[in-house]
């Protein structure tokens, strides 16, 4: 079948349930969820679990949330620690140990119609994004699953 080609597909998504997300939860297999490290991302984060489960329940049973990862971490606050450390106590193994920092360059690199790892491949946000890739494909991650 054509899909065997793929080790893997994205289908990159916004987190409310319309029409193309809802096809694009019945067509994956897991979900990977950014949250980032702010109060109302919980929030946003269960009412997303809660769309997955209506999918899951009703139109594709094979779906599950494989791997959350905390984005828009900044060092300098205890609310981005604190975000981490709930997520981490409610979903253990499926946090990624990496967490993606606040980094102006990942904000630049849309409006110069780039890729972070073509716009600035050394900025700390393009290093944490590709030591999420290895940690999600079982690279050279200290994280177990």
């Amino acid at each position: 079948q054509e899909l065997d080609r793929y080790d893997y597909i994205i289908i990159d998504c916004p987190p409310s349930l319309g029409l193309l997300t809802v096809n694009a939860l019945v067509a994956a297999r897991e979900v990977l969820v950014p949250i980032q490290c702010e109060y109302y991302a919980l929030e946003g984060l269960g009412q997303l679990l809660r769309n997955v489960d209506k999918v899951k329940k009703n139109l594709n049973p094979e779906l599950q949330v494989s791997t959350i990862v905390c984005v828009m971490y900044d060092s300098r606050t205890k609310l981005s620690k604190a975000v981490v450390d709930q997520v981490r106590e409610h979903f253990g193994d499926k946090v990624c140990n990496t967490m993606v920092p606040r980094d102006v360059r990942l904000s630049e690199a849309p409006s110069h119609h780039q890729p972070i790892n073509v716009y600035d491949p050394s900025s700390k946000g393009c290093i944490a994004y590709r030591s999420v890739a290895k940690e999600v494909s079982g690279g050279t991650s200290p994280r177990t699953r």
